[in-house]
């Protein structure tokens, strides 16, 4: 009966000496579509790249599968078509940086990604959320790049209430922003919890800090963008791709994590190769805010993840204790 209902629903009306115009029913039925789609196409797209594998490859010894559970980023169906290139299968699933670094220690996948923000102080938020699943000397850091995050808002709410320029504005007190978030654990979530707790701001307090929530920068771009909420927190690419406004907060590099025994399997060794590749860093730069950053390079965790680095740089009997305590 609800479908019967749907089809009975005027799409278009017109006007003798007019051009026929779309009903508010098929503009919603419009962006409900493309919302949709937006949830759905990342994860469409690594099942085509899973079938095309098993196609192409299903009786060549010399073809490896590394198992992925990543942070979602828009680039990683990009790295997976690059590295089949060089005879490597990335099986790409996407999580929350959390969930996905769990799945890693448990052994379900061999290779991870999450993103960080450049921070200029420690973060109590990464800290405890992400600290207790990262092991210096089990676990190595493979730089891949960097890309703008920010808030992705309403051109039409912002005209009417001005760009929001912070996470500030967007909680204010009386302020009209329906916010979007994305889901706990994710790695965008947890900047957002950060930028809240920098700017004083109690997340508990916020009754519509969890009104809405999606899984992916695009699907937040998409729900924007199908008026459903005015702003959410995302990357550059995922605004400029429906048109909407972009205020840049934070840089964040994004890194692929393994455990040390896997970090010079042939499967490794050829993901760093394509990661050096100048093919790599043509990709990165087609869409918008993002740039190669260390591409293939195992980097140390205690110094490229701020709550190691700043810890270390504490002196004094206050500082120890105040580390212990973070501890």
């Amino acid at each position: 009966r609800r479908w019967e209902t749907v089809l009975r629903m005027p799409l278009v009306t017109w006007e003798q000496g007019k051009r026929a115009q779309l009903t508010a029913f098929a503009l919603r039925l419009m962006w409900a579509e493309r919302q949709a789609g937006s949830r759905l196409t990342p994860h469409l797209e690594a099942l085509r790249a899973e079938l095309r594998h098993v196609l192409a490859h299903a009786h060549d010894d010399a073809y490896a599968v590394v198992e992925m559970l990543a942070s979602h980023d828009m680039q990683l169906p990009a790295l997976q078509a690059l590295v089949e290139r060089h005879n490597v299968h990335l099986s790409l699933s996407f999580a929350g940086s959390a969930e996905a670094l769990r799945h890693l220690n448990a052994g379900v996948s061999a290779l991870e990604g999450f993103h960080m923000p450049r921070l200029t102080s420690a973060s109590q938020t990464f800290a405890n959320a992400l600290r207790p699943l990262l092991r210096p000397g089990d676990h190595k850091l493979i730089g891949s790049h960097q890309r703008t995050q920010g808030l992705i808002y309403s051109k039409a709410m912002a005209h009417k209430l001005g760009t929001p320029t912070s996470i500030e504005a967007v909680f204010a007190p009386q302020s009209l922003w329906r916010f979007v978030n994305r889901q706990p654990g994710s790695g965008t979530r947890l900047l957002t919890d950060h930028l809240c707790a920098e700017a004083g701001l109690d997340i508990l307090a916020l009754s519509h800090y969890d009104a809405a929530v999606e899984f992916m920068h695009v699907a937040v771009a998409a729900s924007i963008a199908a008026g459903e909420a005015d702003v959410g927190m995302g990357v550059e690419a995922a605004a400029a791709t429906h048109g909407l406004g972009f205020m840049p907060l934070v840089e964040e590099d994004y890194y692929l994590v393994c455990l040390k025994d896997q970090l010079h399997s042939p499967a490794i060794q050829r993901i760093r190769d394509a990661l050096t590749s100048p093919a790599w860093g043509r990709a990165l730069n087609t869409l918008p805010g993002y740039h190669p950053h260390q591409p293939g390079d195992v980097l140390s965790l205690t110094r490229a993840l701020p709550w190691w680095a700043f810890a270390k740089a504490k002196q004094g009997p206050a500082a120890t204790k105040a580390g212990a305590q973070a501890r």
